[in-house]
């Protein structure tokens, strides 16, 4: 059985050295939702995530040192906000990346499949340093991600836990969530991720 999971991902640094990673999913086995994905400068991991299935779905694909149930509201837009208790995140998309025309041109029959995820894996690596498009979802699954867009964020601007995370720098060190971290560049991406038990 396979799982997809259509929206975005937007994955950025802070000069606070906190690294953060939303997903906003238009279309899953869940239906609609946003999870966030923080780490900190002690390299603790938090997931907070809205109800408890999602959350255990996301804990048994991902790596976490925390998981807070939490509703996960989200704004699209110009700017895009993302709130939760403990995080308040508003980020600005930019131009698309050179990348974005490239992707474009995969035929969606080919962009959906593991094959072609697996093959392009050590080319995106090299391209976007941070980037994988294959690998291991954890208890013997497998995870693949199609990507559709790139788009660099010029503006963000969050507070964790009360705390202002100051300006956006690249997303390093990487985080340690799964397989793949973000783009050492920050970016929101329109993809599809695929979990196949």
């Amino acid at each position: 059985m396979t799982d997809s999971f259509t929206g975005h991902i937007a994955g950025l640094g802070t000069s606070s050295g906190v690294r953060i990673v939303a997903g906003v999913w238009a279309e899953s086995p869940f239906g609609s939702f946003a999870d966030v994905m923080v780490e900190d400068t002690a390299g603790h991991r938090t997931l907070l995530a809205p109800p408890q299935d999602v959350a255990d779905f996301v804990a048994s694909t991902y790596e976490f040192d925390e998981v807070r149930i939490e509703p996960v509201s989200v704004e699209v837009g110009d700017e895009w906000s993302v709130h939760t208790r403990s995080l308040q995140l508003r980020f600005t998309p930019g131009r698309r990346l050179w990348v974005s025309p490239f992707l474009g041109l995969v035929p969606s029959p080919m962009r959906r499949s593991a094959t072609w995820a697996r093959a392009c894996n050590p080319i995106a690596g090299r391209l976007m340093p941070g980037v994988q498009t294959y690998g291991s979802a954890g208890g013997g699954r497998t995870e693949w991600y199609a990507a559709r867009d790139v788009h660099r964020l010029i503006d963000a601007r969050a507070t964790w836990e009360g705390e202002e995370l100051g300006a956006l720098p690249p997303v390093t060190p990487a985080v340690r969530f799964g397989f793949a971290s973000a783009p050492a560049e920050p970016t929101l991406t329109a993809l599809t991720s695929y979990v196949r038990e």
